[in-house]
């Protein structure tokens, strides 16, 4: 049986809300993020996990023990993106100085390339399927996009493409013998 690999973005911190790149940056949940995290607990009861990962920063930490997995073993391949000199900057702000800039293509002074996230979650996908049985990951919006990419076998780059919101779940699972995306983005 393939592995269905379960995602939750962590819940909402200030930084998150104000659009600032925040990876290692241990920022705590907003009153919002923790109510968002709490609602997300009745999906993921439903199902048997056979492993439980998180980031081990406490907005991932938090998220799943709210969401009743407080056991969640942590796992750095986890942390988000590492944004370097642009740890706590917008997009925006970025981009005055470098103008058209994204996070997926653009230079990350002291920071991570998308190849070098995309190497680590290529280690947590390798976990996941050895793990016999469905897996559940709280982490961060940046390193779980980039996760889906290469799960989907697309360039990394292409986790551009799946915008993900605080406090939900998305789950790739398998259409025949290819990874597929069975529900994503989804607040409860």
């Amino acid at each position: 049986m393939a592995t269905t690999i379960w995602l939750v973005r962590h819940g909402a911190t200030e930084w998150s809300q104000n659009g600032r790149h925040t990876g290692s940056t241990d920022l705590p949940l907003l009153p919002e993020g923790r109510e968002r995290a709490t609602a997300v607990a009745p999906v993921l009861a439903a199902n048997a996990f056979a492993l439980v990962l998180t980031s081990p920063l406490q907005r991932a930490r938090e998220t799943a023990a709210l969401a009743g997995f407080a056991h969640a073993e942590v796992d750095t391949d986890l942390l988000e993106w590492d944004y370097g000199d642009y740890e706590g900057v917008t997009t925006p702000t970025i981009r005055e100085t470098d103008p058209g800039w994204s996070i997926w293509d653009g230079a990350v002074p002291g920071g991570e390339s998308a190849d070098q996230v995309a190497a680590r979650v290529a280690r947590v996908i390798a976990r996941a399927d050895a793990a016999g049985g469905d897996v559940l990951l709280f982490a961060h919006g940046h390193v779980l996009r980039v996760l889906t990419a290469v799960r989907l076998g697309l360039d990394p780059r292409e986790g551009r493409r799946f915008v993900l919101d605080p406090a939900t779940v998305s789950v790739i699972g398998h259409e025949h013998e290819w990874p597929a995306l069975r529900r994503w983005n989804s607040a409860t």
